[in-house]
C-alpha cells in the first residue's frame, strides 16, 4: 500500500497526463484523488475479482502488466460515492488483459448482482469470452481508455438493466462475434433504458458478425450524447439510434462514420443530428424510418454526407412533426441527394447543398468531390474541409451552429459539418 500523503501526488501525476480537451466528458467526480492506493500483480485466477470485491469508497487499485484471467461468472458489485470513486485502472504504460479461457460466461460484468455507482475503469484490455463488458445496474459508470476487442459476442454492452449517466470514453473496440455490436445500449421496445450518458471519443472498427453496428442505441433510451466516434468498416450502420418514446432527445455531434455495409448512420427520430461527417455506405448515407417507434422531432443540421446510392433517405418523414433537414451537404454519386419515398409534407428544407437527386426548395448544386480538400466515395479518404470555391455559402441563418464538426467556431453561413 502507497502512504496517503503520497496519493494525491501519483493521482494528480496520472490526471495531468490527460489534455483538457479530451477530459470534458468526464464524470464530476474525475478529478477526485483517491483516499488509498493499492497496487495488484497477483494474476493467479481468482485473486483479482477477490481483491475488487474488497474495494471500499475512496480506493484505487492499479494493476501490474500481465494476463489476468478469471474463469468464474465475475461480477463487480462495489460501489464510491460522489466525493470518494473507486478506481481500478492498468498502472501508468503497462499491458493489463483481462480475459477467460471460454466464452461460457463474459469476460467481466458490472452491476449484475448489485447497482453500482461511482466506479471507474481505465486502461486495461479485455479480450475473449462471451460479452467483453457487460453493464448492468449501473449508474455514474466510467470506462475510460480500454481496448476490447475478439469477443465471442457484443464487445460491450448495456442491455440488461436500466442505466443512467454511463460514461463510455476513449476506448479502442472492434472484432467483436455473434451479432457483433461495438457497443449495444438499452434493449429492445424500451425493456432495459440507457439515459443521460455520454459515449464519447471511442474508435470502434471492424463489426461484423450477424448484425455489427458499431454503436446501437435501443428505443426508449433517451437523454444521450454521442459525440466525436471515430467508426468504420461495419456490416450493420455506424451508429444505430432509435427513438426516445416520448422523452428529451439524444444528441448525435461531431462523429467521424464511414465504410458501413448498410447505411453509415440510421436514427429514428426524437433526436439531433448536427456536424457529423458520414462518407461510404453501401446502402444510404443517412437513413430515417420508423422502427418499434414512429419517426418524429427529428434535426439533420450541418452534416456533410457523401455516398455512391442515397446521401439522404428519409422514409417515414411524410407529415410527421418537428422534422428538418437544414445546412447539409448531401453529396450522391450514383442516387439522389435526398430521397423521401412516401413523402416529405411538412419538413423543412432548408440551406442544404446537394450532388444529386432533389427537390428544388431548399437546395443549391454543388459541383462534386473537387469540393473538398480529401473527399472519396469510399471513405479511404475522409478530410471535409471545403476546397477553395466550393460553393457551400448558402447555410440558412435560423439554422446555423455555433461550431464546427472540428468545435471551430462558425463565421460565416458555410453549409456542411466543417468550415474552411
Amino acid at each position: 500500500m502507497i502512504q496517503t500523503s503520497l496519493v494525491t501526488a501519483l493521482f494528480l501525476s496520472v490526471i495531468g497526463l490527460m489534455h483538457a480537451d479530451e477530459t470534458r466528458h468526464a464524470p464530476e467526480w474525475a478529478n477526485i484523488a483517491p483516499k488509498r492506493v493499492i497496487k495488484h500483480s497477483n494474476t493467479q485466477s481468482d485473486t483479482l475479482a477477490n481483491a475488487v470485491a474488497t474495494l471500499q469508497p475512496g480506493d484505487q487499485l492499479v494493476l501490474a502488466a500481465g494476463t489476468y484471467s478469471v474463469e468464474r461468472m465475475w461480477d463487480i458489485t462495489v460501489s464510491g460515492t460522489a466525493e470518494a470513486p473507486i478506481w481500478i485502472m492498468a498502472e501508468a504504460g503497462a499491458k493489463v488483459v483481462l480475459t477467460r479461457s471460454d466464452a461460457k460466461q463474459n469476460v467481466l460484468n458490472i452491476g449484475q448482482g448489485a447497482p453500482v455507482h461511482h466506479l471507474c475503469l481505465r486502461g486495461v484490455e479485455i479480450t475473449g469470452g462471451s460479452h467483453g463488458l457487460r453493464l448492468g445496474r449501473c449508474s455514474e459508470v466510467w470506462i475510460d481508455q480500454c481496448h476490447i476487442h475478439h469477443t465471442g459476442e457484443v464487445c460491450l454492452s448495456a442491455n440488461s438493466a436500466d442505466t443512467r449517466r454511463l460514461f463510455l470514453t476513449r476506448n479502442h473496440i472492434h472484432h467483436g462475434g455473434g451479432h457483433a455490436e461495438g457497443m449495444y445500449l438499452g434493449a429492445n421496445n424500451g425493456e432495459h433504458i440507457m439515459s443521460e450518458s455520454v459515449i464519447a471519443l471511442n474508435h470502434i472498427h471492424d463489426c461484423r458478425g450477424d448484425q455489427g453496428d458499431g454503436i446501437e442505441v435501443k428505443q426508449g433510451s433517451w437523454g444521450n450524447l454521442i459525440t466525436e466516434n471515430d467508426i468504420h468498416d461495419t456490416q450493420y450502420p455506424c451508429i444505430t439510434v432509435y427513438g426516445t418514446a416520448g422523452r428529451p432527445v439524444n444528441i448525435i455531434e461531431r462523429n467521424l462514420c464511414r465504410r458501413s455495409d448498410d447505411s453509415t448512420m440510421q436514427v429514428q427520430g426524437e433526436a439531433i443530428v448536427r456536424n457529423n461527417v458520414l462518407v461510404g455506405g453501401k446502402g444510404s448515407g443517412f437513413a430515417s424510418t420508423d422502427h418499434q417507434g414512429r419517426s418524429r422531432n427529428l434535426q439533420v443540421i450541418h452534416n456533410t454526407i457523401i455516398n455512391t446510392g442515397d446521401a439522404f433517405k428519409g422514409s417515414s418523414w411524410n407529415a410527421r412533426e418537428g422534422m428538418i433537414l437544414a445546412n447539409n451537404v448531401l453529396y450522391s454519386r450514383d442516387q439522389g441527394a435526398m430521397n423521401f419515398p412516401n413523402g416529405k409534407a411538412g419538413v423543412v428544407i432548408t440551406g442544404n447543398i446537394i450532388l444529386g437527386d432533389a427537390p428544388k426548395q431548399g437546395t443549391s448544386p454543388g459541383h462534386g468531390l473537387e469540393d473538398f480538400v480529401s473527399l472519396s466515395w469510399d471513405g479511404e479518404k475522409q478530410d471535409a474541409t471545403p476546397a477553395k470555391g466550393a460553393p457551400f455559402e448558402h447555410a440558412d441563418a435560423k439554422f446555423m451552429l455555433e461550431t464546427d464538426f472540428k468545435g471551430a467556431k462558425r463565421t460565416r453561413p458555410v453549409s456542411g459539418a466543417v468550415m474552411p
